[in-house]
């Protein structure tokens, strides 16, 4: 079982990263940055016989626990600095997230309805979609679509 302890004494912690303190294997160094890079963004080691998120691991030395979710507040996986770690939940990880790549209207929450021919804001609150209007002008659908983020997603409102 991962512990606090156990991590401590394993890994030391620099600027978002992990540093052997014990040679786990003879090909690793004492010293030496811990994990890999994966293609998803995400920095991986092994321990025993069980890989881990670095990210995971971080938040754990740090604060002692390991919740369900870890949100990385600026959004980039690689970026593991405790600074930019926090706790999440389900649906604020994702009210986090950057905007879709297939978002035609280039704004967070705001997309053409062709069928009215107008901008529609729709947003998810607490895992339900929700409609705030639709609009002529895409600035104003932006303007709601960053203010109901705001009101409803707080800090983990992103744009």
């Amino acid at each position: 079982m991962i512990t606090q302890t156990l991590l401590n004494q394993i890994f030391c912690y620099e600027n978002g990263e992990l540093f052997w303190k014990i040679s786990p294997a003879k090909q690793i160094k004492i010293g030496s940055k811990a994990g890999n890079l994966k293609p998803n963004g995400y920095f991986r080691v092994g321990i025993g016989h069980k890989s881990y998120a670095i990210h995971r691991l971080i938040f754990m030395m740090h604060h002692g626990y390991m919740p369900t979710e870890i949100d990385h507040i600026d959004n980039n996986p690689s970026n593991n600095c405790i600074e930019n770690l926090r706790e999440a939940n389900r649906f604020q990880n994702t009210q986090n997230a950057i905007k879709r790549k297939d978002c035609s209207s280039g704004v967070k929450g705001v997309c053409w309805k062709k069928s009215h021919k107008k901008w529609v804001v729709q947003l998810q609150v607490n895992g339900k979609r929700k409609s705030f209007g639709h609009y002529n002008d895409i600035e104003y659908a932006k303007f709601v679509a960053d203010a109901m983020r705001y009101k409803y997603h707080k800090e983990f409102s992103k744009s």
